[in-house]
């Protein structure tokens, strides 16, 4: 029971970071998209150039805040955290089972 836990935890989280690199990608293709995108249609003109930093420095807080999440735990969504909430569900879970039967 404890290999199948410590199996499904492993991959939850390799599942975590294919989702953020999955996610730094989309980040990287999309904006060099717009980037072109910027400079074909505002050549020579600095003050319209802002659109694609908004929307660049906007997304790309997005995907630091991600990367966190993904590979530092945060204090109050720590290891601790996560057990007890993977013990409540199991418990709700059994719970139900034995409710129904």
């Amino acid at each position: 029971m404890k290999e199948d836990l410590n199996y499904y935890k492993a991959k939850k989280r390799v599942e975590r970071i294919k989702g953020f690199y999955g996610h730094l990608v989309s980040f990287i293709v999309i904006n060099l998209v717009l980037y072109v995108v910027n400079l074909v249609t505002y050549p020579n003109d600095f003050w319209f150039d802002y659109w694609f930093y908004w929307q660049l420095l906007i997304w790309g807080v997005g995907l630091v805040f991600h990367g966190i999440v993904v590979f530092y735990s945060l204090p109050f969504f720590g290891k601790e955290w996560e057990e007890r909430k993977v013990k409540q569900f199991m418990a709700e879970e059994e719970y139900q089972n034995n409710k129904m039967e």
